[in-house]
């Protein structure tokens, strides 16, 4: 296990270049805030470099939302997005939430994006997202950090088509960083359009949690 001292990098520190990103986002992009200590205690229970940009969002800041917050990257944890990436994986418990794949973030509709360690369909160490319309994992093709950029200059409005709904701004802008919304009838079965579908904000740690049961009374796969 590397130490602190070992794992930051000052002299080409990995936010220079999420900062230098942000100032060409074509995408909505706040950083928030951290606290230091609990940055440096995400970056060690990480293990990650703050020269890459996975750690340096992890030791410098609480998280980072995208799209007035549609899309929350984790980071060390804040007010506004009070779960810090380590703490979410649980890495410093015997049981990881995800065996295999460490999640870096997720959306407001319930979809989670994980690196691929090996135990997700597609390229290891690619950005995976399990998507709340079909139940399973695929594979962005992208690695963190380039992941990172299409985040903040790709066309997230095509991406999210249909999981969009009139005024989704300012509701979502509502949203808590410990929350997502729950839509019923659930995106993964067929209904109306999303704006004509019931939605309320409920914890994210219960979107998780239903999506999980979903996945394995399915097979992994909506209906």
């Amino acid at each position: 296990m590397r130490t602190l001292e070992e794992l930051i990098n000052v002299e080409d520190p990995g936010i220079a270049v999420v900062r230098s990103w942000m100032s060409k986002a074509k995408n909505e992009v706040t950083l928030l805030e951290g606290d230091r200590s609990a940055g440096e205690r995400t970056l060690l229970e990480l293990q990650a470099t703050s020269r890459s940009p996975m750690g340096a969002i992890a030791l410098e800041t609480g998280g980072l939302l995208v799209d007035h917050g549609w899309v929350r990257i984790l980071g060390s944890g804040c007010a506004r997005l009070p779960r810090s990436i380590s703490a979410w994986n649980r890495l410093t418990d015997e049981q990881h939430r995800v065996p295999g794949a460490l999640l870096v973030a997720d959306d407001a509709v319930g979809g989670f994006y994980a690196i691929n360690g090996g135990s997700l369909p597609g390229e290891p160490g690619n950005i995976c997202y399990l998507a709340p319309d079909t139940l399973e994992w695929e594979d962005t093709e992208r690695g963190y950090s380039d992941w990172i950029w299409w985040l903040f200059t790709g066309d997230l409005a095509g991406y999210y088509l249909d999981m969009r709904f009139p005024g989704w701004e300012e509701e979502v802008s509502r949203l808590g960083g410990d929350q997502a919304l729950s839509i019923y009838p659930f995106l993964w079965t067929s209904g109306p359009p999303v704006g004509e579908r019931s939605r309320k904000a409920v914890p994210i740690e219960e979107i998780w949690g239903l999506t999980q049961q979903f996945q394995a009374s399915l097979g992994g796969r909506g209906e």
